[in-house]
């Protein structure tokens, strides 16, 4: 189910704010950060992740990765990576919405007032457009986290 505040064309939706289940949690997803920095009055030094719906439109988006990391990333499943300080993460899970398989690639981030729990309410009063399955939308574990070069990889989280 899709529910929208904005206009039925959905004309700038590059511009909007998409409340969803991602692969890892219910989150806040748009390829504008600023308005993900207003939602969550997030310090803007902080950036978010960059979700990809593959590896072949991560590459296509002038990314690179070492080398000997390229299979682990390609095949990882809830996992974000940080590669010279820009964080990512390849999730062909949450394409459960026209809108997002349209997408190359969006910001992501918890759906979720800072250091709080999630809370329909608030999300709901932010979010521009909501997709929610018949499983509706919960708060779930956040991805594995690893700092990667070409030599080693640390897990953060």
């Amino acid at each position: 189910m899709v529910r929208c505040k904005s206009t039925p064309r959905l004309s700038g939706i590059n511009d909007l704010v998409i409340l969803t289940q991602t692969d890892t949690t219910v989150g806040f997803v748009s390829q504008d950060a600023n308005q993900l920095y207003k939602i969550k009055s997030r310090n803007t030094s902080k950036p978010f992740i960059k979700i990809y719906s593959s590896f072949k439109n991560f590459l296509a988006c002038g990314n690179r990765v070492p080398h000997a990391k390229k299979n682990m990333i390609r095949r990882s499943k809830k996992t974000t990576f940080i590669v010279k300080n820009k964080a990512f993460r390849i999730s062909k899970d949450n394409l459960n919405s026209q809108i997002l398989r349209d997408m190359r690639w969006h910001y992501s981030t918890s759906a979720n007032q800072s250091k709080k729990n999630f809370q329909r309410e608030f999300c709901e009063d932010k979010a521009d457009i909501i997709i929610e399955d018949k499983q509706g939308l919960y708060e779930n574990s956040s991805s594995s986290l690893f700092k990667i070069n070409n030599v080693k990889q640390l897990r953060i989280r």
